[in-house]
């Protein structure tokens, strides 16, 4: 039997916010803090901050707005954050957790199935609101499935794709025969919204997709994946468990609430290296992946491409596809979604699933932090 993508689903948060609002809060915290420290300014012991602009962050990026679970707190030039309520661990379902099941119920209503049809859940994200136990597991709980399996897993940007490998490895291994793929992204809490070169970049998001072994085909045949990982920490995000212990120690005083977060280690990139080495390696594994299955760029129809840079997505669809290559065969949702990590790919796939003919092969291909690259090759039912 082969494996098939029977189903997929979405999650929109409640909120959006445009380039326009986002701009006149960050300029107003830029006027507040350059107010602040104008002495110091002008004896050149602190270097003025820039306004953006709603014109430069389409240009750099394509984005125009991005969906986000909490607004006010990140239009709040005080606080530049979502303002989130903590919840009750076991009496309260946690508000990844809830994203998640939402995504997944409308993924199982598309596949035709009910929870405890499923075998397995796989929760891959970029950001997860706790250590353990799994939010995967929560959302078993939440939907009602009872028995089989559900953990967590990061991969960073590429853990859609790094999953769906995954759910296609349980089911060989005789772990299942129908495993969920759940994508659940907060990153507007882990970004730096007082970083010019990055406060604009992302946006909130839930996905799921259903990975089915069948005798009958259905929806999109998973011919494989290829996967590729190499250390890089020209895109990180560092705030962790540790670093209450790593400020007590550089401290050497006891501090035992610190609730401020270590802004240093929230997202940080490197705009320009990622840009010069992650785009051809990209490229470069998507083309040694039809190579191997013995498929030619020409042959590919669509490919749902992590929706991390709107140049970004052109220089890949180029370079795999050709110079003159039709830009639909790259769709783009950055400009309503921004990017949303882990999510991004599923999302376009969700969108445009169903714009191929029977027959046609597609590329999901997922790129991001490690550096870490994914590529999954379907073909339409």
């Amino acid at each position: 039997m082969k494996n098939y993508i029977t189903g997929t689903g979405l999650y929109i948060p409640p909120y959006s916010i445009s380039n326009e609002e986002l701009v006149a809060t960050f300029n107003q915290y830029v006027d507040n803090y350059n107010a602040e420290h104008a002495e110091a300014i002008a004896a050149g012991s602190v270097t003025a901050l820039e306004h953006s602009s709603a014109e430069f962050i389409e240009k750099v990026s394509g984005i125009k707005a991005r969906y986000v679970m909490e607004k006010s707190g990140i239009l709040d030039p005080e606080i530049m954050a979502p303002v989130i309520p903590a919840r009750k661990l076991g009496e309260e379902l946690s508000v990844m957790a809830e994203m998640g099941v939402a995504a997944l119920k409308d993924a199982l209503a598309d596949a035709g199935l009910e929870a405890n049809d499923l075998d397995g859940i796989i929760l891959a994200c970029s950001n997860f609101q706790r250590t353990y136990p799994a939010l995967a597991i929560e959302i078993q709980d939440a939907i009602g499935m009872v028995g089989g399996f559900a953990y967590d897993m990061n991969v960073a940007c590429s853990a859609a794709t790094f999953g769906l490998a995954q759910a296609a490895g349980c089911i060989s291994a005789g772990l299942g025969k129908r495993i969920a793929v759940v994508n659940v992204e907060i990153t507007s809490a882990h970004l730096n919204w007082r970083n010019r070169d990055s406060h604009f970049i992302f946006g909130d998001v839930a996905t799921a997709s259903i990975l089915e072994s069948l005798e009958t085909p259905k929806g999109y045949e998973v011919i494989n994946s290829k996967l590729f990982s190499q250390f890089s920490t020209n895109i990180k995000n560092e705030y962790g468990f540790m670093d209450r212990a790593e400020y007590l120690a550089a401290e050497s005083v006891m501090y035992p609430d610190i609730k401020e977060p270590v802004t240093d280690k929230l997202f940080l990139q490197n705009g320009r290296k990622v840009f010069r080495e992650v785009c051809p390696k990209v490229s470069e594994i998507i083309l040694e992946h039809l190579q191997e299955n013995e498929l030619a760029a020409s042959d590919v129809k669509m490919m749902w491409l992590h929706q991390a840079n709107a140049n970004m997505l052109d220089l890949i669809l180029r370079t795999v596809v050709g110079r003159d290559a039709d830009k639909s065969i790259a769709p783009s949702v950055i400009d309503e979604f921004a990017n949303t990590s882990s999510a991004s790919p599923i999302i376009v796939f969700h969108r445009y699933k169903d714009e191929l003919a029977s027959g046609d092969l597609g590329v999901i291909c997922s790129f991001g932090a490690g550096y870490s690259i994914g590529s999954v090759l379907v073909r339409k039912v």
